[in-house]
């Protein structure tokens, strides 16, 4: 049985990565429809340091939930420890990983022990361990939800209309820009396994790791302009955002479409004139899609790229090296 407390990591005030915290904290008890994980690890993903420096209202929301002090985080990987009577799915001593309770900040993964939603969850895949296993929830279901299936009919914040993926096969090309972070080398990954030409964007330092992905041509943003270079691609995947991000809508056919998994800074009047469009989604917790990728990181055909490891106490550290930027994959907490 778990111990009434737990080590977890606390924010009491928000800023910058010292206001971590690895604290005591009350051991959570589920509720219905839930299990109590064990963790072992914790991906780490940029929703944790939005909290950590002030955002707390998801878009969408009209006011805030949190309420200090918040334990944050949301990827998960570990062992069920107790589960609720209504929860059928899981049984104590499986080996679970999941995205917990996103969109929102109330995963509270950063710690020993978490109360998960049995529906956020699946099996961790056998041939992975934890660490890579907490690496794969967020970005993984995101690239799935951009690519392959959106899987839910919750409206975007971002946008009216629903997302929908475009059709990936032998005859489609993709640019993935930001292609070596968490969420660009899954993307690559997906789209090669749906058969696509992939053209991957991201700093000459990672060349040799895309093209071991799987990626069919590279291009380092550090010395030439991705749309000076390509014309005529199927569909641009932008996972870095920001303004300069509606100019890969030049690398687009007619009928082609971008879609930025960051907000970005998009004219109509221009996307109608070159007759493109411009769709994005918000992940969403999804046990079922999760169980699907699980399966493709059980057969190999997926893999969880790691950039470093870090204690769980050592949370600040893992904060800062996601700061300095050119993560390749994904930064994981250990939990002992």
């Amino acid at each position: 049985m778990p111990r009434h407390t737990m080590r977890a990591i606390r924010l009491h005030e928000h800023g910058g990565p010292e206001v971590l915290r690895y604290d005591e904290a009350p051991t959570p008890e589920p509720g219905p429809g839930e299990v109590l994980v064990r963790v072992h690890a914790v991906g780490i993903n940029p929703p944790d340091w939005y909290l950590r420096g002030g955002m707390t209202r998801m878009p969408g929301e009209t006011e805030s939930t949190v309420r200090l002090p918040v334990i944050p985080g949301t990827d998960v990987s570990g062992v069920v420890e107790a589960a609720a009577a209504d929860v059928e799915d899981f049984s104590v001593g499986d080996e679970v990983f999941g995205l917990l309770r996103f969109p929102s900040f109330h995963g509270s993964a950063y710690a020993e022990y978490v109360a998960a939603p049995a529906s956020d969850l699946a099996r961790k895949p056998v041939g992975i361990d934890h660490v890579h296993a907490a690496g794969a929830p967020m970005a993984g279901l995101t690239a799935w939800q951009f690519l392959i299936d959106v899987g839910h009919d919750h409206p975007s914040p971002f946008q009216e209309a629903r997302h929908r993926p475009t059709t990936l096969d032998a005859d489609t090309t993709v640019l993935i820009n930001g292609a070596a972070g968490g969420v660009g080398h899954f993307a690559v990954q997906l789209a090669k396994w749906r058969r696509a030409r992939v053209i991957a964007v991201a700093s000459g330092a990672h060349e040799w790791f895309l093209n071991e992905l799987g990626a069919d041509e590279f291009i380092d943003y550090t010395k030439s302009r991705p749309e000076e270079l390509v014309h005529d691609v199927d569909l641009v995947l932008d996972t870095v955002g920001g303004p300069d991000s509606s100019r890969f809508l030049r690398t687009l056919k007619r009928g082609g479409a971008q879609f930025p998994v960051l907000p970005g800074d998009f004219d109509e009047a221009e996307t109608a004139k070159l007759g493109v469009t411009v769709s994005t989604a918000q992940v969403r917790s999804n046990g079922a899609q999760l169980a699907e990728l699980g399966r493709l990181l059980d057969a190999g055909t997926v893999r969880v790229a790691i950039d470093s490891t870090f204690a769980l106490a050592d949370a600040r550290a893992a904060h800062e090296r996601a700061a300095r930027g050119h993560v390749q994959g994904k930064i994981v907490l250990t939990v002992p």
